[in-house]
């Protein structure tokens, strides 16, 4: 059996796209590693983006968004504040990603339980 690395190229229109790229080839028999060299398309602003996921945020059940600061550089999204367990937080980095034109996500929510 060869062994090999895998180098991935294109474009998509969402970071999630992205990232089952990667995961459909890393399980291959054979394959060693993979280089993803996918680009994510933008085509919405940054104040598109944004509103995007703060709207997000704020309809799910599970992430309290009055505490999540957003910020945009460029297609980056740094997501900033306090949340009350691990799940929130996956949730709120979640609906980051989903937001099209999101290249990366940089989760910096603290947890902080309800009354600590």
């Amino acid at each position: 059996m060869l062994f090999r690395s895998v180098t991935l190229t294109g474009q998509v229109s969402w970071l999630f796209q992205r990232e089952a790229a990667e995961k459909a080839v890393r399980y291959i028999p054979g394959v060693t590693g993979v280089i993803n060299h996918i680009a994510v398309r933008t085509t919405s602003t940054p104040k598109d983006i944004r509103k995007r996921i703060t709207e997000t945020l704020h309809r799910m059940a599970d992430v309290d968004a009055q505490h999540i600061a957003v910020t945009l550089d460029g297609s980056v999204v740094t997501l900033d504040g306090d949340v009350s367990s691990w799940s929130e937080r996956d949730a709120a980095a979640v609906a980051a990603a989903i937001a099209p034109g999101v290249t990366r996500v940089e989760n910096n929510l603290r947890i902080k339980p309800h009354g600590a």
